[in-house]
């Protein structure tokens, strides 16, 4: 997801049409307040309030919630921006869990999280595979530095932080969440794929351990990476395949699934394939799944495009091919 950033304001403005065909951009209808789940998902605050935490790139302005200014599949998508406080949202399974557990780790470019098109929407099918999931609402404003013309990862990306505390929680918490603390993976979507990849290759924290929970490993047990980004060095000719710099690859890295779309206009499909090459040789097994059509952010909403309605039903096969998930589960 990519929206524009002001400062530190979401203007949701778009270039002047030039085709006609192409709808107006919606109003981004922002507003001040707390994100809140509407589906009876549980909101748990990462730290407790006295655990001083560095800032977004907003400072102290408070969180606000909006839509993104154009449809996905027909409807509109919600965001959150100006994260101070970061939380996971819990959904639990209605019947019988089998014991896995999801992280859901939402685009939106580092400006704003897509809390339902690539969150809640997302834990809606998880939970009725058995799963257990958690949404990341996750710091943010932050802002990719460019030097000399190239974009540059920040030194301590707050976002990363949040989501290792997020999956350290899951793991302290397992036996209240029912869930096994060794099935526990992640699922990200662009700017949240890239921080799928970054927790799969380091247990290296940049935060100072405050409890039992930042003592669990915060490597998750599997990842899948939906249409990733800032992971492909795009300065060294279009038929590169290195990695940027900020890019490590670990042999520890989980089982991991690629989901990217041919016609991806804000992600080259080299962005995975650099990935995938790059576990592949540190004998990391990894399973893509590649398609002519669906472009970028698309979430789990259904549309002409097979992707859209396929993509579910191989993450739950690949999950039982790993080990993740028992043959018995259901497909929905």
């Amino acid at each position: 997801m990519a929206i524009a950033l002001g400062t530190w304001g979401l203007t949701g403005a778009a270039p002047a049409r030039t085709d006609p065909a192409k709808p107006a951009p919606l109003p981004k209808n922002e507003r001040v307040g707390i994100w809140q789940p509407v589906d009876g998902g549980e909101q748990i605050p990462l730290w407790s309030p006295d655990v001083a935490l560095a800032k977004p790139d907003s400072g102290n302005r408070p969180e606000a919630t909006g839509n993104g200014t154009g449809l996905v599949a027909g409807r509109k998508w919600h965001w959150a921006t100006y994260v101070t406080r970061p939380t996971m949202t819990l959904y639990r399974p209605t019947g019988p869990g089998n014991g896995a557990a999801l992280l859901v780790l939402p685009g939106g470019g580092f400006e704003v999280v897509a809390m339902d098109l690539e969150g809640t929407e997302i834990c809606d099918w998880a939970v009725r595979q058995g799963m257990t999931c958690a949404v990341l609402k996750y710091r943010t404003p932050q802002v990719w530095p460019v030097v000399d013309g190239r974009q540059q990862r920040p030194e301590t990306l707050l976002a990363l932080e949040d989501a290792q505390r997020a999956i350290g929680l899951l793991r302290q918490r397992a036996k209240t969440y029912g869930i096994d603390p060794h099935k526990i993976g992640v699922i990200g979507f662009s700017a949240g794929a890239y921080l799928a990849a970054n927790m799969s290759n380091t247990e290296a924290r940049s935060y100072p351990i405050a409890d039992a929970a930042d003592r669990q490993s915060p490597r998750p047990d599997f990842a899948v990476i939906a249409y990733t980004a800032r992971m492909l060095d795009n300065s060294r000719g279009k038929n590169n395949l290195e990695l940027r710099p900020w890019v490590t690859i670990s042999a520890k890295a989980p089982p991991t699934m690629i989901l990217h779309a041919m016609d991806d206009p804000m992600d080259d499909i080299r962005q995975p394939l650099a990935y995938a090459l790059a576990l592949n040789a540190a004998k990391v097994p990894v399973d893509m799944r590649v398609y002519a059509k669906g472009g970028h952010a698309f979430g789990l909403r259904p549309t002409a495009d097979p992707i859209t309605t396929q993509w579910p039903e191989q993450v739950r096969q690949w999950l039982q091919d790993i080990g993740m998930m028992a043959k018995t589960a259901h497909p929905r």
